[in-house]
């Protein structure tokens, strides 16, 4: 029986992200961060689309994968809270125990495989030194070609071969 495990979405973070730590085991990177996604409903009155005013609140991680960081390094210096980004991974189940209860707890989380910086670029005169400007993604099959350091106008997508809030305040 074949199975598929694939998440897509855009959204914001709806805060910074955590700082990256190294994994004692592996010596890998992780970073972690909260993502908020806008959802849809027609309204059966006017059979109009209007936005949903509660939004998905998602907790993301992304991981590096030996000398390969770039995809830890990009959210690191790039992604700020109300940031919007696309991204792509896959969804896992976190279980554990409750220190003060001891009830077992889960909750589901996306695994971040790839991301595109979807906000606009700064205006020429305050782009910054590296600093993606234009989407575009690059997976994390390795063989994307593309150089360890984005050129001044390369795409604003990356992933390991490459590259809690409330959210009462996220723009959408």
């Amino acid at each position: 029986m074949a199975s598929l495990n694939k998440v897509m979405l855009i959204g914001r973070l709806i805060d910074n992200p955590e700082e990256p730590r190294v994994l004692p085991n592996s010596g890998n990177k992780v970073i972690k961060f909260r993502f908020a996604v806008g959802r849809s409903r027609k309204n059966p009155q006017t059979n109009q689309w209007e936005n949903d005013p509660n939004p998905l609140y998602i907790d993301c991680e992304a991981y590096s994968r030996g000398e390969i960081t770039r995809l830890v390094d990009v959210i690191a210096n790039y992604c700020r809270k109300g940031s919007q980004i696309y991204l792509e991974g896959e969804l896992r189940l976190d279980t554990w125990s409750d220190k003060t209860t001891g009830e077992k707890r889960s909750k589901h989380k996306i695994v971040v495989s790839n991301i595109e910086l979807l906000d606009k670029a700064p205006s020429a005169g305050g782009h910054e030194e590296g600093l993606p400007t234009q989407s575009g993604g690059y997976s994390s099959g390795g063989s994307s070609g593309r150089t360890a350091h984005p050129p001044a106008h390369s795409g604003g997508g990356y992933s390991d071969d490459y590259a809690g809030g409330s959210g009462d305040d996220i723009p959408f």
